[in-house]
Protein backbone atom coordinates (compact mmCIF):
# COMPACT_ATOMS: atom_id res chain seq x y z
CA UNK A 1 0.00 0.00 0.00
CA UNK A 2 3.13 2.42 0.64
CA UNK A 3 3.66 1.84 -2.98
CA UNK A 4 -0.10 3.64 -3.64
CA UNK A 5 0.00 6.64 -1.60
CA UNK A 6 3.75 7.47 -2.70
CA UNK A 7 2.54 7.05 -6.27
CA UNK A 8 -0.89 9.81 -5.53
CA UNK A 9 1.56 12.11 -3.17
CA UNK A 10 3.71 12.35 -6.55
CA UNK A 11 1.23 13.43 -9.43
CA UNK A 12 0.34 16.38 -6.97
CA UNK A 13 3.40 18.81 -8.27
CA UNK A 14 3.67 20.80 -5.53
CA UNK A 15 6.68 22.86 -6.41
CA UNK A 16 7.36 25.05 -3.81
CA UNK A 17 5.10 26.79 -2.17
CA UNK A 18 1.85 24.86 -4.08
CA UNK A 19 -0.44 22.31 -2.34
CA UNK A 20 -2.39 21.25 -5.49
CA UNK A 21 -4.96 19.96 -3.24
CA UNK A 22 -2.70 16.98 -1.80
CA UNK A 23 -3.25 17.61 1.99
CA UNK A 24 -7.83 16.97 0.63
CA UNK A 25 -6.35 13.42 -0.25
CA UNK A 26 -4.23 12.92 2.71
CA UNK A 27 -7.28 13.75 4.78
CA UNK A 28 -9.62 10.87 3.44
CA UNK A 29 -6.48 8.41 4.21
CA UNK A 30 -6.66 9.33 8.20
CA UNK A 31 -9.76 8.71 9.17
CA UNK A 32 -10.65 9.86 12.64
CA UNK A 33 -8.76 12.32 12.69
CA UNK A 34 -8.62 16.61 12.91
CA UNK A 35 -7.50 18.70 9.87
CA UNK A 36 -6.73 21.87 10.38
CA UNK A 37 -5.11 24.70 7.81
CA UNK A 38 -2.47 26.76 9.60
CA UNK A 39 -1.51 28.55 5.92
CA UNK A 40 0.52 31.51 6.41
CA UNK A 41 0.32 33.63 3.30
CA UNK A 42 1.18 31.45 0.46
CA UNK A 43 2.53 28.97 1.84
CA UNK A 44 0.44 25.66 2.70
CA UNK A 45 0.54 24.44 5.58
CA UNK A 46 -1.78 21.21 7.84
CA UNK A 47 -2.08 19.67 10.81
CA UNK A 48 -3.63 16.18 11.33
CA UNK A 49 -4.45 15.01 15.00
CA UNK A 50 -5.98 12.47 16.88
CA UNK A 51 -6.23 11.02 20.69
CA UNK A 52 -6.14 7.33 20.23
CA UNK A 53 -6.59 7.11 24.35
CA UNK A 54 -9.94 5.58 26.04
CA UNK A 55 -10.78 8.15 27.87
CA UNK A 56 -8.72 10.88 26.43
CA UNK A 57 -6.93 11.50 29.46
CA UNK A 58 -4.61 14.24 30.17
CA UNK A 59 -0.82 12.94 30.23
CA UNK A 60 -1.09 11.24 27.29
CA UNK A 61 2.19 10.73 25.06
CA UNK A 62 1.43 12.79 21.33
CA UNK A 63 3.96 11.20 19.17
CA UNK A 64 4.34 13.83 15.63
CA UNK A 65 4.91 12.89 12.05
CA UNK A 66 6.15 15.17 10.33
CA UNK A 67 7.66 16.33 6.93
CA UNK A 68 7.13 18.59 3.98
CA UNK A 69 5.11 17.85 0.71
CA UNK A 70 6.79 20.59 -1.52
CA UNK A 71 9.72 19.68 -4.14
CA UNK A 72 12.02 21.51 -6.27
CA UNK A 73 11.45 21.73 -9.48
CA UNK A 74 11.65 18.71 -11.97
CA UNK A 75 14.15 20.19 -15.21
CA UNK A 76 15.24 18.60 -18.26
CA UNK A 77 15.86 15.28 -19.05
CA UNK A 78 13.44 12.80 -17.67
CA UNK A 79 13.25 9.49 -18.75
CA UNK A 80 9.46 9.52 -17.61
CA UNK A 81 6.57 12.32 -16.36
CA UNK A 82 8.48 13.47 -12.87
CA UNK A 83 4.88 13.88 -11.64
CA UNK A 84 3.20 10.69 -12.72
CA UNK A 85 4.87 7.97 -11.19
CA UNK A 86 6.15 4.80 -12.97
CA UNK A 87 7.40 1.54 -11.15
CA UNK A 88 10.75 0.27 -13.17
CA UNK A 89 13.20 -2.88 -11.63
CA UNK A 90 11.48 -2.52 -8.27
CA UNK A 91 12.06 1.08 -7.92
CA UNK A 92 9.60 3.94 -8.08
CA UNK A 93 10.39 7.03 -10.31
CA UNK A 94 8.96 10.47 -9.87
CA UNK A 95 10.04 14.17 -8.52
CA UNK A 96 10.12 13.69 -4.35
CA UNK A 97 10.11 10.09 -4.55
CA UNK A 98 13.00 10.12 -1.91
CA UNK A 99 12.50 14.24 -0.98
CA UNK A 100 10.59 13.27 0.81
CA UNK A 101 7.02 12.04 -0.62
CA UNK A 102 8.17 8.23 0.21
CA UNK A 103 8.79 9.24 3.54
CA UNK A 104 5.46 10.82 4.23
CA UNK A 105 3.93 7.99 2.54
CA UNK A 106 5.59 5.56 4.52
CA UNK A 107 4.38 7.18 8.09
CA UNK A 108 1.38 7.47 6.35
CA UNK A 109 0.95 3.84 5.35
CA UNK A 110 2.37 3.10 9.12
CA UNK A 111 -0.52 5.23 10.73
CA UNK A 112 -3.04 3.67 8.77
CA UNK A 113 -1.88 -0.01 9.78
CA UNK A 114 -1.66 0.34 13.21
CA UNK A 115 -5.12 2.34 13.45
CA UNK A 116 -6.66 -1.12 11.84
CA UNK A 117 -5.14 -3.12 14.07
CA UNK A 118 -6.19 -0.97 17.15
CA UNK A 119 -3.26 -1.24 19.12
CA UNK A 120 -3.21 2.25 20.77
CA UNK A 121 -3.41 3.05 24.13
CA UNK A 122 -2.69 6.98 25.92
CA UNK A 123 -1.33 7.92 22.93
CA UNK A 124 -1.98 10.72 20.64
CA UNK A 125 -0.72 10.93 16.63
CA UNK A 126 -0.25 14.21 14.77
CA UNK A 127 0.69 14.69 11.64
CA UNK A 128 2.48 18.35 10.76
CA UNK A 129 3.62 19.10 6.87
CA UNK A 130 4.26 22.41 5.04
CA UNK A 131 4.38 23.21 1.40
CA UNK A 132 7.52 25.73 2.29
CA UNK A 133 10.46 23.58 3.38
CA UNK A 134 12.52 23.77 -0.21
CA UNK A 135 12.13 27.39 -0.19
CA UNK A 136 12.68 30.10 2.64
CA UNK A 137 11.24 27.45 5.23
CA UNK A 138 10.73 30.17 7.32
CA UNK A 139 6.84 29.98 7.29
CA UNK A 140 6.40 26.33 7.71
CA UNK A 141 7.08 24.04 10.42
CA UNK A 142 8.09 26.86 12.52
CA UNK A 143 5.01 28.46 12.07
CA UNK A 144 2.38 25.70 12.92
CA UNK A 145 5.04 24.58 15.79
CA UNK A 146 4.79 28.30 16.96
CA UNK A 147 0.74 28.00 16.89
CA UNK A 148 1.02 24.72 19.06
CA UNK A 149 3.16 26.46 21.23
CA UNK A 150 0.50 29.22 21.89
CA UNK A 151 -2.43 26.61 22.16
CA UNK A 152 -0.38 24.40 24.80
CA UNK A 153 -0.66 21.32 21.98
CA UNK A 154 2.96 20.43 21.26
CA UNK A 155 4.17 17.16 20.99
CA UNK A 156 6.43 15.08 23.06
CA UNK A 157 8.47 13.40 20.50
CA UNK A 158 9.05 13.75 16.93
CA UNK A 159 10.03 11.83 13.54
CA UNK A 160 10.68 14.24 10.71
CA UNK A 161 10.92 11.77 7.35
CA UNK A 162 13.99 13.81 5.67
CA UNK A 163 15.64 10.98 3.49
CA UNK A 164 18.64 10.08 5.89
CA UNK A 165 19.61 6.62 4.89
CA UNK A 166 22.71 6.24 2.79
CA UNK A 167 22.67 3.21 0.74
CA UNK A 168 19.51 0.94 2.58
CA UNK A 169 16.99 2.34 4.71
CA UNK A 170 17.34 2.49 8.34
CA UNK A 171 21.56 2.69 8.11
CA UNK A 172 21.61 5.92 9.65
CA UNK A 173 19.39 8.34 12.06
CA UNK A 174 20.28 12.05 12.34
CA UNK A 175 19.28 12.97 15.83
CA UNK A 176 20.88 16.55 15.87
CA UNK A 177 22.10 19.23 12.60
CA UNK A 178 24.82 21.59 12.79
CA UNK A 179 24.16 25.18 12.72
CA UNK A 180 24.85 27.58 10.00
CA UNK A 181 26.17 31.24 9.79
CA UNK A 182 27.06 33.05 6.79
CA UNK A 183 29.77 35.60 6.55
CA UNK A 184 30.99 38.56 4.68
CA UNK A 185 34.58 40.17 5.00
CA UNK A 186 35.45 43.11 3.16
CA UNK A 187 38.94 44.41 2.82
CA UNK A 188 39.72 48.00 2.28
CA UNK A 189 42.14 49.41 -0.28
CA UNK A 190 43.44 52.08 -2.47
CA UNK A 191 43.01 52.02 -6.02
CA UNK A 192 45.79 52.42 -8.49
CA UNK A 193 48.03 51.70 -11.29
CA UNK A 194 50.20 48.47 -11.05
CA UNK A 195 53.06 50.76 -12.24
CA UNK A 196 52.71 52.66 -8.83
CA UNK A 197 52.42 50.03 -6.76
CA UNK A 198 53.64 52.51 -3.86
CA UNK A 199 50.89 54.77 -4.79
CA UNK A 200 48.29 52.00 -4.01
CA UNK A 201 47.19 49.91 -0.67
CA UNK A 202 46.04 46.78 -2.52
CA UNK A 203 43.54 44.42 -0.33
CA UNK A 204 44.66 41.25 -2.24
CA UNK A 205 47.91 41.77 -0.70
CA UNK A 206 46.84 42.89 2.78
CA UNK A 207 44.78 39.56 2.90
CA UNK A 208 47.71 37.83 1.61
CA UNK A 209 48.99 35.03 4.68
CA UNK A 210 45.85 35.41 6.46
CA UNK A 211 43.64 33.66 3.82
CA UNK A 212 45.51 30.30 5.00
CA UNK A 213 44.33 31.23 8.63
CA UNK A 214 40.45 32.04 7.56
CA UNK A 215 40.08 29.26 4.98
CA UNK A 216 39.29 26.02 6.14
CA UNK A 217 40.05 26.69 9.43
CA UNK A 218 38.46 24.62 12.27
CA UNK A 219 37.53 26.90 14.84
CA UNK A 220 37.15 23.84 17.67
CA UNK A 221 37.65 19.91 17.63
CA UNK A 222 34.45 18.73 17.33
CA UNK A 223 32.90 15.61 19.16
CA UNK A 224 31.28 12.26 19.17
CA UNK A 225 28.36 13.83 18.13
CA UNK A 226 29.47 16.38 15.73
CA UNK A 227 32.44 17.51 13.11
CA UNK A 228 34.22 20.45 14.02
CA UNK A 229 33.04 23.80 13.12
CA UNK A 230 34.68 24.73 10.06
CA UNK A 231 35.18 28.30 7.67
CA UNK A 232 34.59 27.29 4.57
CA UNK A 233 35.33 30.17 2.10
CA UNK A 234 32.69 30.31 -0.97
CA UNK A 235 33.57 33.04 -2.88
CA UNK A 236 36.70 36.34 -2.94
CA UNK A 237 36.04 39.14 -5.32
CA UNK A 238 37.76 42.26 -6.01
CA UNK A 239 39.20 44.92 -8.81
CA UNK A 240 37.47 45.19 -12.41
CA UNK A 241 38.72 41.70 -14.13
CA UNK A 242 41.35 43.81 -15.88
CA UNK A 243 45.29 43.52 -15.38
CA UNK A 244 46.51 47.28 -14.81
CA UNK A 245 44.52 48.41 -12.23
CA UNK A 246 44.90 47.31 -8.11
CA UNK A 247 41.34 47.04 -6.76
CA UNK A 248 40.03 49.43 -4.00
CA UNK A 249 38.46 46.61 -2.02
CA UNK A 250 37.65 42.88 -1.36
CA UNK A 251 35.35 41.19 -0.51
CA UNK A 252 35.06 37.23 1.03
CA UNK A 253 32.09 35.46 1.57
CA UNK A 254 32.06 32.34 3.87
CA UNK A 255 29.70 29.73 5.87
CA UNK A 256 30.39 28.09 8.68
CA UNK A 257 28.72 25.34 9.67
CA UNK A 258 29.07 24.96 13.59
CA UNK A 259 28.51 22.34 15.98
CA UNK A 260 27.23 23.52 19.74
CA UNK A 261 30.73 24.20 20.78
CA UNK A 262 31.31 27.18 18.62
CA UNK A 263 29.07 30.23 18.92
CA UNK A 264 28.80 33.66 16.38
CA UNK A 265 30.65 35.32 18.71
CA UNK A 266 33.41 32.91 19.04
CA UNK A 267 33.84 33.64 15.23
CA UNK A 268 33.70 37.02 15.00
CA UNK A 269 36.47 37.10 17.77
CA UNK A 270 38.68 35.21 15.72
CA UNK A 271 38.24 37.09 12.90
CA UNK A 272 38.72 40.00 14.27
CA UNK A 273 42.13 38.79 15.68
CA UNK A 274 43.41 37.27 11.88
CA UNK A 275 42.70 40.89 10.70
CA UNK A 276 43.69 43.39 13.21
CA UNK A 277 45.35 46.15 11.37
CA UNK A 278 43.64 46.12 8.49
CA UNK A 279 40.78 48.80 7.59
CA UNK A 280 37.98 46.02 7.10
CA UNK A 281 34.02 45.63 7.46
CA UNK A 282 32.92 42.12 8.97
CA UNK A 283 29.35 40.83 8.82
CA UNK A 284 28.43 37.12 10.61
CA UNK A 285 25.01 36.26 10.83
CA UNK A 286 23.26 33.08 12.21
CA UNK A 287 20.53 31.22 10.03
CA UNK A 288 19.91 28.07 12.53
CA UNK A 289 21.09 26.51 15.55
CA UNK A 290 22.82 23.41 15.80
CA UNK A 291 20.70 20.98 18.18
CA UNK A 292 21.04 17.47 19.80
CA UNK A 293 19.15 15.05 20.78
CA UNK A 294 20.75 12.89 23.23
CA UNK A 295 21.32 9.35 22.35
CA UNK A 296 19.87 7.82 25.30
CA UNK A 297 16.40 9.70 24.63
CA UNK A 298 13.38 7.50 24.74
CA UNK A 299 12.88 8.34 20.80
CA UNK A 300 16.28 7.26 19.79
CA UNK A 301 16.66 4.00 21.87
CA UNK A 302 12.91 2.61 20.49
CA UNK A 303 13.89 3.58 16.91
CA UNK A 304 17.63 2.09 17.31
CA UNK A 305 15.49 -0.97 18.22
CA UNK A 306 12.66 -0.70 15.69
CA UNK A 307 15.02 -0.79 12.57
CA UNK A 308 17.30 -3.50 14.25
CA UNK A 309 14.26 -5.99 14.02
CA UNK A 310 13.15 -5.08 10.68
CA UNK A 311 16.42 -5.13 8.73
CA UNK A 312 18.96 -6.38 11.30
CA UNK A 313 20.54 -3.56 10.76
CA UNK A 314 22.26 -1.07 13.94
CA UNK A 315 21.59 2.53 12.51
CA UNK A 316 24.90 4.79 12.71
CA UNK A 317 23.56 8.45 15.05
CA UNK A 318 24.84 10.67 13.05
CA UNK A 319 24.39 14.83 13.13
CA UNK A 320 26.08 15.69 9.71
CA UNK A 321 24.59 17.04 6.64
CA UNK A 322 22.86 20.36 6.24
CA UNK A 323 20.05 22.02 8.33
CA UNK A 324 16.15 20.78 8.31
CA UNK A 325 13.02 21.50 9.65
CA UNK A 326 13.68 19.26 12.57
CA UNK A 327 15.96 22.32 14.34
CA UNK A 328 12.48 23.88 14.82
CA UNK A 329 11.29 21.09 17.24
CA UNK A 330 14.45 20.72 19.32
CA UNK A 331 13.65 24.70 20.23
CA UNK A 332 10.69 23.57 22.24
CA UNK A 333 12.22 20.55 24.12
CA UNK A 334 10.97 18.11 21.71
CA UNK A 335 12.71 14.86 21.35
CA UNK A 336 13.34 14.75 17.75
CA UNK A 337 14.81 12.45 15.06
CA UNK A 338 15.03 12.46 11.31
CA UNK A 339 14.71 9.01 9.27
CA UNK A 340 13.62 8.43 6.14
CA UNK A 341 14.59 6.91 2.59
CA UNK A 342 18.27 6.95 1.10
CA UNK A 343 19.18 10.53 -0.27
CA UNK A 344 21.23 9.58 -3.38
CA UNK A 345 18.76 10.77 -5.96
CA UNK A 346 17.55 13.35 -4.14
CA UNK A 347 16.99 16.71 -6.40
CA UNK A 348 18.43 14.95 -9.64
CA UNK A 349 16.52 13.79 -12.04
CA UNK A 350 15.02 10.76 -12.23
CA UNK A 351 15.16 10.60 -8.93
CA UNK A 352 13.83 7.22 -7.21
CA UNK A 353 13.39 5.22 -4.53
CA UNK A 354 13.62 1.26 -4.02
CA UNK A 355 10.11 -0.49 -3.24
CA UNK A 356 11.88 -2.87 -0.58
CA UNK A 357 13.23 0.55 1.20
CA UNK A 358 9.65 2.27 1.43
CA UNK A 359 8.18 -1.16 2.72
CA UNK A 360 10.95 -1.15 5.39
CA UNK A 361 10.32 2.26 6.52
CA UNK A 362 6.42 1.68 6.53
CA UNK A 363 7.03 -1.30 8.54
CA UNK A 364 9.71 0.69 11.11
CA UNK A 365 7.57 3.30 11.80
CA UNK A 366 4.41 1.55 12.41
CA UNK A 367 6.63 -0.87 15.19
CA UNK A 368 7.79 2.61 16.09
CA UNK A 369 4.36 3.41 17.13
CA UNK A 370 3.46 0.27 18.69
CA UNK A 371 6.20 0.45 21.24
CA UNK A 372 5.06 3.39 22.36
CA UNK A 373 2.39 1.66 23.52
CA UNK A 374 4.14 -0.56 25.61
CA UNK A 375 5.30 0.49 28.85
CA UNK A 376 7.94 -2.13 29.00
CA UNK A 377 10.15 -1.03 26.47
Amino acid sequence: MTKEIVKKLISYPTITPLECGIFEYIATLLEGFSYERMDYSEVKNAFFYKDFSPTQQEGKLHLCFAGHVDVVPAGEGWESDPFEAVIKEECLYGRGAQDMKGGIGAFLDAIIKAQKEGIYENLAISILLTSDEEGDGINGTRYILECLHKENRLPHFAIVAEPTSQEVVGDMIKIGRRGSMNGKITIKGVQGHVAYPDQCLNPIELLGSRLGEIAGKNLDDGDENFQPSKIVVTDIRGGMQVCNVTPSDLVMMFNVRNSPLTHQEDVQIYLHKVLQGLEYDLEVKTSSLPFLTPRENTLISKLTLCITKITGITPKLSCSGGTSDARYFASYGIGVAELGVCNDRIHAKNECVKLQDLDNLAKIFKMLIESFCKEDE
